[in-house]
Parts: C-alpha cells; sequence; structure tokens
C-alpha cells in the first residue's frame, strides 16, 4: 500500500512538518495583520486631527475650515472639533458615509475623551454606540492655541476589510505552498526512495541466489555509497558462498567416498548428516525393527535404539565410547565421539564400520585351523600307531608287517595330496596361478577323463554317460588344470551316487561359450548347504564319518572354482535332496578358437 511504502511515509511526513509550520505562520500572520491596521489606522486617524488642528489653529473661518477638513481627512472618517464650552466649531459631513453624528456631550460623557479638553492629551479609542452593533475608532487631539479639540471616528468595518483581504492573501498564499510542497515532497521522496527500491528489488534477487545482480549508482551522495556498498556485499556474498559451496561438495565428496559410515546428531539425538553406508546401516535397522523397506527419512531420522543408548552416554559422559551391534546378519562397530561448539556438546559423531568380512575372514582362519588340524590328526594317528605296531614286533608275519605298511604309504599320501592341495590353494588365492593354454579337440579329450573313470563307475554300479554334440571343435585351456576340475566334478559324482544311479558329462558349445555339464542322480546337497559348497573343507557330511570310498579333503571345489575363475570362467551348482545335483562349467570362447 501506499502509505506504508518510504515513499507516503516520507511525503506525507514532509507535508505534515510544512503544514503545521504554515498553520503556525499563518495564526501569527493573522494576529500581527489585524494588529498592524489597527496601529495603522489609529496613527492615520492621528494625524488627520493633528492636520485639522493645525487647520483650525490658522484659519479662523468655519466655511474654509471645513473645506480644508473635506480634503484633509478620509472619506471612510468623519470629524469634530469642539471648544471648551461645548461648541462645535465645525461639524462633520456624513455625505458618502453612513457614521453616525456624536455631539459634544457623547464625548464629554467618556472620561478619557474629556481628558482631551481638560488635560490635553492625545487619545485613542474604540467605542461602541449602544444602539448600534458597529464599533468606531476614536482619535482625540486638543487645538493647538485654543481651547478645544479636534475628535477623528471611523467605523471598525474599513479595517476588517482590509483584514479580510490580508486574510485571503495569507491563506492563498498557504495553499499555493502546501501544493508546491506536496508536489516538491512527492518528487523529493521519489528521487530518493527509487535507489531503495532498486535496492530492495536486488536484495530479493540475491535472496534467490542471484549474486550478479547489480544496482545502479544515479548520485554520489549517501544513496550511491549505499548502492556501491550493496554492489560490492554482493561481490562478497558469490565469493562467500562459491567458497561455502566447493567446501560442502569436498566434504560431501569425502562422506560418500568413505568406506566407513559416518552420523552427526544434535543435541536432541536428531540425525543431521549421513553417507550412503550409514544410510544402509539405518535402512537395515528399520526393516528389521518394521519388516518393511523404508528409507531412513521415512523414520523421521531417529537413532535406533543400541545407537540412542551410546549417544545418551556419550552426551552425558562426555568421553568417546564404542559399541558392536549386529542388524540383519552384518556386523558393525560403533565409535561415537561427542561434538563440541566450544566448551559446550551440541551433538555427536559416529563411526560406523563394516566388520562382516573381517567377522568372516577371522571365522574362516579358525575353520581353516580347525579343518586342517582334523584333517591331519586322522593320519598323523595312524602313522603313529602302525609305525609303533612294527617297531614293537606286533606284527609277527612278513604279510601283516607289509599290510601294515601300505597302510602308512596311503596315509602318507593322503597327507601329501593334502599339503599339496592347500599349497596350490594358497597360490591360486594369491594370485599366483599360471596357465598354459593348448588348442586341443573337445572330444578326444573328454573321453580320456571319462575313460579314467569307467571302472570306479563300474565297481559303484553306476552308469557313467558322455554327451558331446561335436567331436571336432577346438577349445584353448589348460589341460592339467581343467582335466583336474572335471576329475573333481565326475569322482565327487560317481561317489555320492547310490547303486543303479546315473552320472551324466553333457559338453555343449555355443556362440560365445562352451557349457560343462556333471549330472548326477546321487544323494543331492541341502538347500542351506548351496552356498558353501566351493568353500575350502566343505564336506557334506557334517560329522566327517564316511566310509572310505568317499574320504577327500574338501579342498576339490575350491580348487576348481579358482581354476574355472582363472580361465575367465564360471562355475555353479544347482541341486536337489534325493533327486541328484548338477555342477555347470561356462568357459568363453576366445577369438582363435572362433577361428578354427
Amino acid at each position: 500500500m501506499f502509505w506504508r511504502s518510504v515513499v507516503g511515509k516520507l511525503w506525507f511526513t514532509i507535508l505534515l512538518l510544512v503544514c503545521f509550520v504554515l498553520f503556525i505562520l499563518t495564526v501569527l500572520l493573522l494576529e500581527f495583520f489585524e494588529n498592524y491596521h489597527v496601529l495603522e489606522a489609529e496613527k492615520e486617524l492621528l494625524q488627520t486631527a493633528t492636520k485639522v488642528s493645525d487647520v483650525v489653529s490658522e484659519y479662523e473661518r468655519e466655511e474654509l475650515i471645513l473645506s480644508m477638513t473635506d480634503l484633509i481627512k478620509d472619506p471612510s472618517s468623519q470629524v469634530v472639533v469642539t471648544d471648551r464650552s461645548g461648541n462645535i466649531l465645525t461639524s462633520p459631513s456624513s455625505e458618502g458615509n453612513d457614521l453616525p453624528n456624536f455631539s459634544y456631550n457623547w464625548f464629554m460623557n467618556d472620561s478619557e475623551f474629556a481628558a482631551v479638553v481638560e488635560e490635553r492629551k492625545d487619545v485613542m479609542k474604540v467605542s461602541n454606540i449602544e444602539d448600534s452593533e458597529l464599533g468606531y475608532m476614536v482619535v482625540g487631539t486638543p487645538l493647538n492655541d485654543q481651547q478645544g479639540a479636534v475628535f477623528v471616528y471611523q467605523s471598525l468595518d474599513t479595517i476588517e476589510e482590509t483584514s479580510d483581504q490580508t486574510t485571503k492573501i495569507i491563506f492563498l498564499g498557504a495553499g499555493i505552498a502546501i501544493i508546491l510542497t506536496t508536489i516538491f515532497a512527492f518528487f523529493l521522496s521519489t528521487r530518493i526512495t527509487s535507489p531503495l527500491i532498486k535496492m530492495r528489488e536486488g536484495a530479493l534477487e540475491l535472496a534467490k541466489g542471484e549474486f550478479n545482480t547489480k544496482i545502479p549508482i544515479l548520485t554520489h551522495d549517501e544513496i550511491g555509497e549505499l548502492a556501491m556498498a550493496f554492489n560490492r556485499m554482493g561481490r562478497q556474498l558469490k565469493f562467500h558462498i562459491d567458497a561455502l559451496n566447493h567446501e560442502k561438495e569436498q566434504l560431501s565428496g569425502i562422506l560418500r567416498s568413505m568406506a566407513d559410515g559416518v552420523l552427526t546428531m544434535n543435541r536432541q539425538g536428531d540425525v543431521l548428516v549421513s553417507n550412503p553406508p550409514a544410510d544402509q546401516y539405518l535402512q537395515a535397522w528399520a526393516f528389521e525393527v518394521s519388516g518393511i523397506e523404508k528409507h531412513y527419512s521415512e523414520q523421521q531420522r531417529n537413532l535406533p535404539v543400541p545407537m540412542r543408548e551410546l549417544f545418551n552416554k556419550v552426551i552425558d559422559n562426555e568421553q568417546e565410547l564404542m559399541t558392536e551391534v549386529t542388524v540383519q546378519g552384518r556386523t558393525w562397530v560403533i565409535i561415537m565421539t561427542p561434538l563440541y561448539d566450544q566448551d559446550h556438546v551440541r551433538g555427536a559423531v559416529a563411526v560406523l564400520r563394516d566388520m562382516t568380512d573381517e567377522r568372516r575372514l577371522d571365522k574362516l582362519r579358525k575353520d581353516f585351523i580347525a579343518n586342517v588340524s582334523h584333517e591331519l590328526r586322522t593320519p598323523i594317528s595312524m602313522l603313529q600307531g602302525y609305525s609303533e605296531a612294527i617297531v614293537d614286533d606286533i606284527a609277527e608275519s612278513r604279510e601283516d608287517k607289509n599290510e601294515l605298511a601300505k597302510i602308512i604309504h596311503d596315509e602318507s599320501l593322503r597327507i601329501g595330496r593334502l599339503v599339496n592341495e592347500l599349497l596350490d590353494i594358497a597360490r591360486m588365492e594369491a594370485g599366483h596361478i599360471s596357465l598354459y593354454l593348448e588348442q586341443i579337440q573337445v572330444g578326444p579329450f573328454a573321453k580320456k577323463i571319462v575313460r579314467k573313470f569307467k571302472g570306479l563307475a563300474e565297481e559303484k554300479q553306476v552308469q557313467l554317460n558322455l554327451d558331446l554334440q561335436d567331436e571336432h571343435p577346438m577349445i584353448s585351456i589348460d589341460i592339467d588344470r581343467m582335466e583336474q576340475v572335471l576329475t573333481n566334478l565326475i569322482d565327487n559324482a560317481i561317489r555320492h551316487t547310490d547303486e543303479n544311479g546315473t552320472v551324466d558329462v553333457i559338453i555343449e558349445r555355443s556362440q560365445s561359450e562352451w557349457l560343462i555339464q556333471v549330472s548326477d542322480s546321487g544323494q543331492g546337497i541341502p538347500e542351506d548347504d548351496l552356498p558353501f559348497v566351493f568353500e575350502r573343507f566343505y564336506k557334506a557330511d557334517k560329522s566327517r564319518k564316511r566310509e572310505s570310498s568317499q574320504k577327500g579333503t574338501g579342498l576339490g571345489l575350491a580348487i576348481a572354482k579358482h581354476i574355472v575363475e582363472a580361465h575367465s570362467g564360471s562355475i555353479g551348482v544347482h541341486s536337489k535332496v534325493d533327486e541328484g545335483t548338477t555342477f555347470t562349467v561356462v568357459i568363453p570362447i576366445k577369438e582363435e578358437e572362433d577361428e578354427n
């Protein structure tokens, strides 16, 4: 609104101030001119009376005195000349005016007028007639050389008319002054506030983030300096905002790239800043609590209960604390430190580290030691026992000693195989595996391996089948390593297949890969064990009590997985309990194979 703007307020203030000054000035001028007109009228009448007195003193003839008096006096006034005895020496003329004729007695009835004749002094007075509402100004002065006086009187209407004219002129001047002041005040306020309006618009642009806004400098006064300061402020704001955004982006990039989760909380425990790993923890906790996949912001960014307890302790004790929690199967170590604002604790910072892999590796290390110890304990015990039997001559006959020696030899070979496989898998996991790739035909290679297991299959009464689409295509592989993979898969399939079962080896070629499948109709693998079949020392028999025909180290599938992956391929397994198991090996076809 206009009245709420700076222009309206400044215009109204200037106009009100000028009106107030003009009002005081008008009142004073009216009072001054009213007194001035009265004094001027008295002075004029007194001069007229003095001149008439001089005429009376100079001339003796009444007709001459009357004529001279008519010439001297103002047409709006009357003159009365009397002597001490009350005789009217000259009578007033009432032509051209409505003034009454006052008698000698009327003057003498007033003590002040009587003093003119008796005390010979000038008198000026305003008098009223009882039967008239008009007022008259009467001036009396004594005759120079005679006993008498000259009285000159005039109606106050003349003075009021003059005062009215003066009043009209004063009010006209005041009105013109107010109009000019209004125009000037509006022009001045608009001129002053125009840069301020531009500054307001510039400030709104700054609030929107337009820091390149500039205010035009129209003057070199204080407003111009204010515009210069505003432009300088805009440049400084742009510089500092850009610096803050750069720091914010840098901090945000650092937080996003951190492997550890970071949470910043205020003193009330509300999450202020978080990075993706911390968001994963909050989402996992929200899912564990509600069972519904929700973003952590929908949880009002509240801390999980374990962190809330840790947060309260950190705020109360003002010291760094650590805890370990498990959420959705993952282990998190949380280190929380108080966040200070000078000497006041204003919140806390928490660092969350996912220790799942470390805990898993630690468990694998412990399991590895336990498995190796378990695998070595049995053959070492047998070596010790049978060797003691030979040393103590418990086996008396040559046949018995040979039998014990054969057992010792088999167990030593078993220990050798275990050590060699451990060395192989250690080199593979360290990335030291070397492949010697050769171009061979698939048919002869596959038949050779299957032929090697014919005797074992017949002994187990298991039917072993080979399915080849084409025997002649070439494949680029490390022959010994790939034979080790197929040997392990076929051997496991035969050993875990009951009598009258079947084991099928299927080799197919597509446009981009080789597909090798080893399927059996045996015992199958429990669903819970499927994710772990390629881990070291995995055995389907958890009790490790197997028949002699099924003894193994549990490292074959782990080695097979590393060999296949070294060929840039993949290996997988599908199984159902009591229905059978299928291992699938996929080897990508290389360019030289396509040429052949």
